[in-house]
């Protein structure tokens, strides 16, 4: 069975190449121009990763992104932009994404990126045994990737799940980084770091609510997280 990628680029002369390089290689390529198209394709589709530009008519990557983050907390995305300052990296990461290219790109190093992203994916599947774990007050339902304190319920992702998992087995222990972003996405790029750096910032905002917890940064080594 062949993976399906969702392609949106506007550039229609390289959106043409890209899509059938891809499909040379064995891949099932949906592609869209117009942001104002792509939820509904992501819905009916339902395909295995993303590859979103950013720059789009009616709306941008970014936005994309969350929303279809809203829908599926796991399938991965992939950023194709020619910008190139370090807040548009961050921006992507925020929004849920999984790796972030910019223009010009190799056709080969887009075929790896994919290919990992996928790896990542299928080596790293959601916990499912064990149904909850305290944290503090918090509940963890880790069937539902779900955080829960005083009646109030919220859904994680999957990378938020997979890093609170981490944490919480690694508790009171320090916790190298590089470990953890081998761990969580395979390696330990500088991508994947300001990446980890806006997830560590997100679960210390989920847990905010139980000031007996916290999550130490440890300059130049990593993370230590105090129950």
């Amino acid at each position: 069975m062949s993976i399906k990628i969702l392609y949106v680029e506007d550039e229609l002369f390289l959106g043409k190449i890209v899509k059938e390089t891809l499909e040379l290689r064995g891949f099932e390529v949906v592609m869209e121009s117009d942001g104002a198209d792509v939820i509904r394709s992501f819905e009916m589709q339902q395909p295995d990763i993303c590859i979103l530009d950013v720059m789009l008519p009616n709306r941008s990557g970014f936005e994309l992104a969350e929303d279809i983050r809203k829908i599926n907390g796991d399938v991965p995305l992939i950023f194709l932009t020619a910008k190139t300052q370090t807040e548009d990296v961050v921006q992507g990461f925020k929004t849920g994404g999984n790796d972030y290219i910019r223009k010009p790109f190799s056709m080969e190093e887009l075929i790896v990126r994919i290919e990992n992203a996928l790896r990542i994916k299928k080596d790293n599947p959601v916990v499912i045994a064990g149904d909850t774990i305290n944290i503090g007050r918090y509940q963890f339902h880790l069937n539902k990737q779900a955080l829960a304190i005083d009646g109030a319920e919220r859904k994680l992702s999957y990378r938020e799940s997979e890093l609170l998992t981490y944490l919480y087995h690694k508790k009171d222990q320090v916790i190298d980084r590089r470990e953890l972003l081998n761990h969580i996405w395979g390696n330990d790029s500088f991508f994947n770091s300001r990446n980890l750096d806006v997830y560590i910032a997100k679960i210390r905002g989920y847990l905010k609510e139980d000031p007996s917890l916290e999550i130490i940064t440890i300059k130049g080594v990593g993370y230590r997280f105090v129950l």
